[in-house]
């Protein structure tokens, strides 16, 4: 297990880069002068001497790839450089958004197996009936709604007509219910819907069978034996959506109005703030990647084999 963890592990090194490279190359590569934006949000216009000066003491007159191994160097230590609209580290105003990210995050996705994973059962234990029919009807409609639509009908329903939770803001657990919901219930379709292919699939081998004839009762069957091995592609699918989640629920943060990682992004692609926007989106591309790696992780815990043939 250890040698498969370092295998892992050694593979991302040249996924990072890449994406360093990447994300530093775009952001060079648009029109826009950070320099510049700094002297007229301060004093209204940029002279060119003082412009000279600041870009010379930002290190931005130096060659793109000396400016490539200065952020990376810095990137590595955990400086992302200065933001240019708040004045202030980038990696500071990351951590202090990450906090409302992963609480949306790990609500939104713990709504999804709530709501996905029964509903997958219920489809595959009563396979090609009505109930089946409606189980996976409800997954399409949440999977196919459009998150920023439902989740301004949801305001309109329970903050407008039924005044019980707050339309937006992250004060208290009943803000989180409304932008919670939004997210969980779109994302719990593809689990739904993968939960129950892969119990229809389990539920014909062998064991299953040999399971029932012993006399086991069918709850012990079909969560001991069958649900645990029909959770195997179940979790890259998890996986996969919580990193989603991390990395971009910048729509559900921008219509419930809450100070996330999206919003920041957004915040700041909108005022050209570029040190911002590469430092957010790198900092998302690692966050991302390692929610991948505890996934193969899990992955390879719950089925030996993965282990053992790598």
């Amino acid at each position: 297990m250890g040698r498969y963890i370092t295998n892992r592990i050694v593979q991302l090194i040249p996924v990072l880069f890449l994406i360093s490279v990447i994300v530093f190359g775009v952001l060079h590569a648009l029109p826009g002068d950070p320099a510049e934006l700094i002297l007229q949000g301060a004093e209204g216009g940029a002279p060119p001497e003082r412009l000279q000066e600041l870009r010379q003491a930002m290190g931005l007159n130096d060659p793109l790839l000396v400016q490539y191994f200065r952020f990376l160097g810095g990137a590595l230590l955990g400086d992302l450089g200065e933001s240019v609209r708040f004045r202030t580290p980038v990696s500071g105003l990351i951590l202090d958004r990450l906090g409302f990210t992963i609480e949306l995050a790990v609500s939104g996705l713990l709504m999804a197996l709530l709501i996905g994973v029964p509903l997958g059962m219920i489809a595959a234990v009563r396979q090609n009936s009505w109930i089946d029919t409606a189980a996976m009807g409800l997954a399409y409609i949440g999977a196919s709604m459009p998150i920023f639509w439902f989740g301004l009908v949801l305001i309109l329903l329970f903050s407008f007509t039924y005044p019980w939770l707050p339309p937006a803001g992250a004060e208290g657990l009943q803000s989180l219910v409304l932008p919670a919901f939004t997210l969980g219930f779109v994302s719990a379709g593809p689990i739904s819907r993968l939960v129950r292919s892969s119990m229809i699939e389990v539920l014909g081998e062998d064991y299953i069978r040999t399971s029932r004839a012993k006399g086991l009762t069918e709850r012990l069957v079909l969560w001991r034996h069958g649900f645990r091995n029909a959770l195997i592609p179940v979790v890259t699918m998890v996986g996969l959506i919580f990193g989603g989640m991390l990395a971009g629920a910048v729509v559900t943060e921008t219509v419930f109005s809450r100070p996330g990682l999206g919003r920041l992004v957004v915040s700041a692609i909108l005022s050209k703030d570029y040190p911002l926007v590469q430092g957010c989106v790198l900092f998302l591309a690692v966050l991302y990647l390692t929610v991948n790696l505890l996934v193969d992780i899990l992955y390879a815990w719950l089925d030996p084999r993965i282990r053992y043939g790598n």
